[in-house]
Parts: structure tokens; sequence; C-alpha cells
């Protein structure tokens, strides 16, 4: 099967706007020419790739499965051609690197001012998002190196990853002034049936708060989802609940939020840094490394600190 890549490419936008005139406004265009370019597609490999519709299109069983390989030659154009523009020198002296919000606020700060110290002349770039499209700029090579996590029960597996372990990230319990918990050195979730709960809203650590109060032999009552955990940790000092997060999440504490460890914690997680199996690493991905690896202790045997307004 002879395909023309740029064809599939039109296919992809033509998927992802569901209209040929959009995507042919997106692509600078005719939508005569896109039609054109289609049925040009659907002749290359031999079956019918769109439904026309008055209001649109709608790709067919083919079409769609033909757009997910279009979405991964697309991925390996882009990282090929952020391959050759490292050979070419382009990147030369520097590093790119991913974070997650909670390594965003407390691990990331450090690594900055340590390595901007130690290697002053590496152009160094963070850029920070959720889980999977950290991945996916991975696997574009728009990044050199990302910090990414998971739990002992859903664990990373990409082939195409490799994992450098730095960190375990264990969970706490914030618990308001006032609580009677709140001077413990250790709290037994199975203590904590009584109370309500503050979480993420559609965030993982809200499966985690599920999980493991399951095994406490309850299922925990929701009383407040919030958007981030500086939020949480209002809604826990106001009274309306409790709150699980991870300990980097708990680097600045509120002074009347406690943060109590929890007996027999059985879901710490884990943090890595992670680079394409197939990449070779350069001298500024190795001392990234070296430097978020004694960042990553110095971390682990801190305390939370008390935010003082």
């Amino acid at each position: 099967m002879d395909v023309d890549v740029r064809r599939l490419m039109l296919l992809r936008e033509v998927a992802r706007c569901g209209s040929l005139t959009v995507a042919a406004k997106e692509m600078s265009l005719t939508t005569s020419a896109v039609s054109q370019q289609i049925s040009k597609l659907e002749r290359e490999v031999g079956v019918p790739l769109i439904d026309r519709h008055p209001r649109g299109v709608r790709l067919t069983d083919a079409g769609r499965s033909l757009v997910v390989y279009a979405d991964r030659v697309d991925r390996l154009m882009s990282a090929a051609e952020a391959e050759m523009a490292e050979y070419a020198g382009a990147h030369r002296g520097q590093l790119r690197i991913g974070a997650f919000p909670t390594v965003g606020a407390s691990l990331m700060p450090l690594f900055v001012k340590q390595y901007r110290a130690q290697h002053p002349r590496i152009a160094l770039t963070v850029r920070s998002a959720r889980f999977d499209q950290l991945v996916e700029w991975l696997h574009r090579r728009e990044l050199d190196l990302t910090l990414l996590w998971d739990y002992p029960w859903d664990q990373l597996d990409d082939p195409e990853i490799t994992l450098t372990p730095l960190m375990r990230d264990p969970m706490l319990l914030l618990l308001p002034d006032g609580h009677r918990l709140a001077g413990s050195v250790g709290v037994d979730l199975a203590d904590m049936r009584d109370d309500q709960w503050v979480t993420r809203a559609e965030h993982p650590v809200g499966s985690v708060l599920s999980r493991i109060c399951s095994n406490a032999g309850y299922q925990p009552r929701i009383a407040f989802a919030a958007n981030d955990y500086q939020e949480a940790q209002g809604m826990v000092a106001a009274g309306i609940g409790i709150c699980l997060a991870p300990k980097l999440a708990t680097m600045t504490l509120r002074p009347d939020v406690h943060a109590v460890p929890i007996t027999c914690d059985p879901a710490p997680r884990r943090i890595f840094l992670a680079q394409l199996r197939e990449r070779r690493r350069s001298p500024a991905m190795n001392a990234a490394a070296a430097v978020l690896r004694g960042c990553a202790r110095e971390l682990a045997q801190a305390r939370p600190d008390v935010a003082h307004p």
C-alpha cells in the first residue's frame, strides 16, 4: 500500500475538525482541494474513509483505524525531526524537562536552582502538565526527560520508556486544628470511618482514597471535591472534612492544618525520572539525573513546613 503521508495528516485533521470546510480553513486550503485529497487517499488504501453529510463528515470504521496510525506517524515524524535537529547541533546545551503539578511545586524549584548554579551554560526549560501529556511530549521528543509517577497496583508500563526511581512519596492525612487526632504521630485509617473527606476532583488521589479506605473496611463520605491541594487545605482548615494528600503536596502547610502520617501506608506513590529507551543521554541529561537524585534525597528527609501569613 503506497500512502502519501501528507494525505494521511489531512485525514487526521478532518477527523479532528469533523468537517472538510473547517479542516480546509485550518490547513489554508480550499474545501474542494481537501475533498480531492481525501478521495485520492481512499483510492490509495482501497476503502472509503469518510461519509459525507450535510452538516459535516463522519469517519468510517476504516477511517477511524487509519487515523490511529496517522497519530503514530505524526508522533514519529516529530521525534525524527527533533533528533535530527539535535544531531545538527540545534539543541546543543539545552535540557527540556517535564514535571507534574505536585513536583512542580516542591522538587522542581529545588532542582532548577541547583542545576542552574552547577550548569549555568545549559539552557533549561521546564514544562508542567498532567501525566498523559507528559508521556506524549516525551514520545514526540518535545522533552528530553520528564518526571512521572505511579502506584504499586497501577504501575507504569510503556516498553518505549526507561524509568529511573527517584523517591517514594507517602500519603499523609491532613487534619484541622482541634481534630481529635491532630497531634498524633500516626493514624490508622480504620479510626477515620466517621469523618467526612475532602478529595481532589477528577484526580488519581480519589481512587487512592477509595482503595485504602476500602482496605480499612469502609467507603469514604466525600464532603468536597477540590480543584487543587491548596483549596483542599482551605476546606480542611474550615472543618468541612479531612484530606488524603501525598507528602510532596504538603511541603507548605497552612498554620491551621496538620499533616499526620498514616500507619502502614499501603499506597506510597513512586516518583520516576523517565526517558525514551532508545534515546542516548546527553551530558545535560546525565547532569540533570544526578542533581535530581540529590534533590529527591533532600526532600525525602524533609518535613512539611507550616506557612505563616
